[in-house]
């Protein structure tokens, strides 16, 4: 193994580290709406890095004007929340003002304001726990893991079932290379839901970084087993492949997670693993 290779390939961690910083993965899910909204229409979200919900603190027309504003004008949003807030709108404001800030491109503003009003809202335990989701989310966006373990360990002191937000943490975690403490998490989450197929993929990720690769490999062939399509997991076996000494295995496993995303992070990377590949076995 070559030393200077040593570190090289890369997984679905990295994808969903690489995918985040790319302002993509916000939110990575859509947590529970707050029970003051629960009969609101969430606004559409295609164009921005926003949930497909977001978690609603109140339902005043203007938030909901400010909302719907973040999908064609973010800049006319920031304007309207900074207006809003500077007239006492209060949390409402200041949610919507944060949300434009990572519409934006400017998570790492936008982070610690959520922290903040997820922290002194008086609105219903799962919109807090959403709002330090999104938190969580911007920091990974702004490439800060630790503070992204953080805002998702507030989350899940409100919400601490919660599988996706489990799964999170485990993400933040290992961008912190504190891969037993991500597999904890992937533990509770596949103990409360074991149809995750991204969580099969992720415990099997942190599996290879503790050196366990005979249980990685069961784990994938779990969460293929769950979706056979799935482009993550075929990245993951080519690396667990590549590390048992099967090369043609290894590339099987990246032309398909190509062929099958082809526009994805983890087909970026399969595609950097493949040019690697030539180089001999490599692990990281």
């Amino acid at each position: 193994m070559r030393a200077p290779l040593r570190n090289a390939l890369l997984g679905v961690f990295a994808a969903a580290m690489l995918t985040a910083l790319a302002g993509g993965a916000f939110l990575l899910h859509a947590p529970s709406m707050p029970e003051a909204a629960e009969t609101g229409t969430a606004p559409s979200a295609d164009n921005l890095p926003l949930p497909p919900e977001p978690p609603r603190i109140s339902d005043a027309p203007e938030y909901e004007a400010c909302l719907d504003l973040l999908r064609a004008d973010p800049e006319g949003a920031l304007t309207r929340a900074t207006e809003w807030e500077g007239q006492g709108g209060g949390d409402p404001a200041r949610h919507c003002l944060a949300l434009s800030l990572i519409a934006l491109g400017e998570p790492e503003r936008a982070a610690p304001r959520l922290e903040r009003l997820a922290a002194t809202s008086t609105a219903g335990t799962p919109a807090r726990a959403a709002i330090y989701a999104q938190a969580a989310q911007a920091w990974m966006m702004a490439g800060d893991s630790i503070h992204a373990y953080g805002a998702t360990t507030l989350a899940l002191s409100l919400t601490p079932d919660d599988t996706a937000l489990l799964v999170d943490r485990a993400i933040a975690a290992a961008g912190i290379n504190r891969y037993a403490d991500a597999l904890l998490d992937l533990d509770h989450a596949l103990a409360t839901d074991s149809s995750r197929t991204e969580a099969w993929v992720f415990r099997a990720a942190a599996l290879r970084h503790l050196d366990r690769t005979d249980e990685a490999l069961r784990d994938i062939e779990t969460a293929l087993k769950l979706d056979g399509r799935n482009a993550e997991a075929f990245l993951e076996r080519g690396i667990l492949r590549q590390l048992k000494g099967d090369s043609a295995g290894a590339r099987a496993d990246w032309t398909l997670a190509v062929q099958l995303a082809p526009d994805s992070m983890a087909a970026d990377l399969a595609m950097q693993n493949l040019a690697l590949n030539e180089a001999g076995p490599v692990r990281r």
